[in-house]
């Protein structure tokens, strides 16, 4: 995970908050909630990715550490 893979979680969270705000104020609720349910789902496909890389470093890790004994 780099520093681009964050700012750009980040960048698109702000987007979103500024837009769920906007369509809240003007009335739009329904548009506000399926904005929120795309979002989650871009988050969680996101952390998803995240945790298969960790998972393959973890990996890695363990088979260059049974390799050194």
């Amino acid at each position: 995970m780099e520093l681009s893979d964050l700012l750009r979680i980040a960048g698109i969270g702000l987007v979103i908050g500024f837009l769920h705000v906007f369509f809240e104020s003007t009335g739009k609720k329904e548009f506000s909630f399926f904005l929120f349910f795309i979002a989650y789902i871009y988050i969680a496909a996101e952390m998803l990715r995240f945790l298969r890389i960790f998972f393959t470093e973890i990996t890695e890790f363990f088979q260059w550490l049974s390799l050194a004994f």
